[in-house]
């Protein structure tokens, strides 16, 4: 199978990349990705040598570069490529139109021209909204996002499912809850206050911290990803997640322990707008239909990846100091775009 992957130079793109390629020795992969603050070729050195992976560096907006991009011909299109950080879509959501909602039309238009046989969405579970204390969200619950990024994601959910239904497309969705693990960007909860914790610095922890989301690692994600592409029917949506509910506060607690510094190292800070309150994921439909389930616990997930933002602080530090960002033109020349 020949596959394009958008956003592949993110965070769960760059583990889907490394999965696909590890388990699916047949496979070809090209990763269309911008490049922007998130996206971080480091994140697959190694995999960038390898003759069945190739890199294109462009943008899902870009609508002339991703048409001439699917006209070589691919087999399956998967789209991880969004912006994705609440807080900034707070202060810039024009952005996330932009990339979230036209750069989803603009490869949902290519495949639809080019006939590609499938398109995954990456999609999350935020789209559903704020849960009260108890029930969980269905494949089937009514979406009702709360903050541009959310909204954003929505918007290219119900354009997927449209292109399905006027078009044909075969395309379907997944939606995960909150991913953790190795190579994420650390504006985000657990990577920024485990490298925090490292350095001695205060944990910053939203209102009372007892925002309870339902935590799913990475390998975990991109196996239910694999599982959908592969087995997943058209026009249908998959919920991933990982059966791991912990309030904020915990999840701050646990890694001040694994770390070993004290809990005067939190830090609450005034809660941010329209705050969803819990998230919690019913996996049946997968389970069912793909045959997936979590396996990774969540204090053992914890662990590990903790212990590898020890192991790979330099990449921690270049990514807070930029350095990053010239890691593919140093090791590969500006030529390799393509």
């Amino acid at each position: 199978m020949k596959l394009l992957v958008t956003g592949g130079c993110g965070f769960i793109g760059s583990n889907f990349v490394r999965l696909a390629l590890k388990t699916r020795p047949a496979w070809t992969i090209v990763n269309l990705d911008a490049l922007t603050y998130a996206g971080n070729p480091e994140n697959l050195k190694g995999v960038d040598r390898d003759p069945r992976y190739r890199f294109a560096k462009g943008s899902i907006c870009d609508e002339a570069f991703v048409d001439g991009l699917v006209k070589e011909g691919f087999q399956a299109i998967v789209n991880f490529a969004a912006e994705s950080h609440v807080d900034r879509s707070l202060y810039g959501p024009s952005e996330f139109v932009r990339t979230n909602i036209q750069g989803t039309v603009n490869l949902l238009e290519a495949a639809k021209r080019h006939a590609v046989p499938r398109f995954l969405q990456i999609s999350t579970d935020e789209v559903y909204g704020s849960l009260p204390p108890e029930g969980f969200f269905h494949e089937t619950t009514p979406l009702h996002p709360n903050n541009p990024y959310s909204a954003t994601k929505a918007a290219a959910d119900q354009m997927v499912l449209a292109y399905v239904h006027t078009f044909g497309i075969e395309a379907l969705i997944t939606r995960s809850s909150n991913n953790y693990g190795p190579y994420q960007y650390p504006e985000k909860l657990i990577p920024l206050h485990v490298s925090n914790a490292f350095e001695g610095k205060p944990l910053p922890v939203y209102g009372d911290g007892m925002q309870i989301r339902d935590w799913l690692h990475v390998e975990d994600n991109c196996r239910g990803v694999l599982a959908a592409l592969e087995k997943g029917k058209k026009g249908e949506v998959y919920n991933l997640g990982g059966g791991n509910e912990r309030p904020n506060l915990s999840v701050a607690q646990a890694i001040l322990k694994h770390t070993g510094r004290d809990e005067s190292l939190l830090q609450y800070v005034k809660d941010r707008p329209g705050h969803d309150r819990r998230y919690a994921i019913d996996c049946t439909k997968a389970n069912r239909e793909l045959g997936w389930t979590p396996e990774i616990v969540f204090e053992k997930g914890l662990a590990g990846t903790i212990d590898w933002y020890r192991e790979n602080r330099e990449w921690v530090s270049r990514i807070k100091s930029g350095e990053y960002r010239s890691y593919y033109e140093k090791n590969y020349g500006a030529a390799a775009g393509r």
